[in-house]
């Protein structure tokens, strides 16, 4: 499949560039200070990196009492590393999201260092905002902005009556904003950032359906000088990951770039990135999407947009999307796109209004 004309815009603004370059300088050297990965070693190097991190510090008893000493009904959810509530702050009456971490150890503190360093000082609209955290004895808070309208995991898989069906209009602006929030991290960072744990669950969206990157326990800094990856232990989510990270854990900002296109997928399709609900041929999203990729009647690619769309949604628009999507999940890396051109051509069609 060939995508349209895009204009390709690469350029950086400079002032954002130079916040986004002193930001990954600290990260990295907190990162080279948690060689020890020991609970002692992270509270040196939060002390030692405070006057960098702009998130405010809490008490224990403080998110107990805004979550009502974590009451079932303020539960929201449980990632990888922890459970989220819904909680309101007594000192500002801010309703905020707080996730506990799980006590496991030296990952949840690696995962608990990173995430306060990165989002305190990484800054986009399209990254979820960290108010602040709690490292009381063992146990590793974190307090986040309250995204009201959940996961696009929940808007497209775990349906229900109460929420209202994601229309094509929506789905492609989520797709436009949450490839924006990768571009910060890959362009503007000095080295970039990668992700590394993209996917539907860790999209949150807002008012108005905005959508924001969250859950960057698992980010790395990218590779500098004449190094072309990373080296690291593979992890993330099983259906997400590039197939050359997933086989050697060389880690680059291309292996963002297949998860986005999973996403994607997802967006389009209504479908789980694995579903071992469906046969055998279409459980992984990729292998199933891969040989429709390829027909040359585009009217047959309404097979692959979601059913409930009820054929709602522009033909030329489905082609387009889809277009980007197989560019993302190329098999080699160096054929997929950098994430600019996939803004610039997400963001076209977010603009191009639909009427249902």
């Amino acid at each position: 499949m060939s995508c349209f004309p895009c204009d390709r815009k690469r350029g950086k603004t400079t002032k954002d560039a130079k916040k986004a370059s002193k930001a990954t300088e600290k990260t990295q050297n907190a990162n080279d200070s948690l060689k020890e990965d020991s609970s002692h070693n992270m509270m040196e190097v939060l002390k030692n990196e405070s006057q960098h991190i702009s998130a405010q510090t809490f008490t224990l008893r403080e998110l107990v009492a805004a979550t009502k000493n974590f009451r079932a009904d303020c539960f929201l959810g449980e990632g990888g590393f922890g459970k989220v509530y819904k909680g309101r702050l007594e000192s500002s009456n801010q309703i905020v999201a707080i996730k506990q971490l799980d006590q496991n150890g030296f990952q949840g503190n690696r995962e608990f260092l990173v995430e306060v360093l990165m989002l305190s000082l990484l800054h986009h609209p399209n990254l979820v905002n960290l108010i602040g955290y709690c490292a009381d004895g063992d146990q590793r808070l974190l307090v986040y902005e309250y995204m009201p309208l959940g996961s696009l995991e929940d808007h497209l898989h775990d349906l229900n009556p109460e929420r209202k069906l994601l229309d094509w209009n929506t789905r492609m602006k989520i797709a436009a904003g949450a490839a924006k929030g990768l571009e910060y991290l890959h362009d503007k960072a000095t080295p970039p950032v990668i992700y590394r744990d993209l996917k539907c669950s860790n999209i949150l969206l807002g008012d108005g359906y905005y959508p924001k990157l969250s859950d960057f326990g698992l980010a790395k800094l990218g590779p500098v000088g004449d190094s072309t990856h990373v080296s690291t232990r593979v992890m993330g989510t099983y259906g997400y990951c590039a197939p050359e990270y997933a086989m050697t854990g060389q880690l680059t900002t291309k292996s963002d770039i297949y998860s986005f296109g999973v996403v994607l997928l997802e967006i389009i399709s209504g479908r789980r990135a694995i579903d071992t609900s469906r046969a055998a041929a279409e459980q992984n999203l990729v292998a199933w999407a891969r040989p429709l990729f390829k027909l040359k009647d585009k009217k047959k690619f309404s097979v692959m947009a979601d059913p409930m769309l009820q054929g709602q949604y522009p033909a030329r628009g489905l082609y387009q999307a889809l277009a980007v999507a197989a560019m993302c999940v190329q098999e080699q890396a160096a054929m997929r796109p950098l994430i600019s051109d996939v803004v610039t051509a997400l963001s076209y069609l977010a603009s191009q209004t639909h009427n249902t």
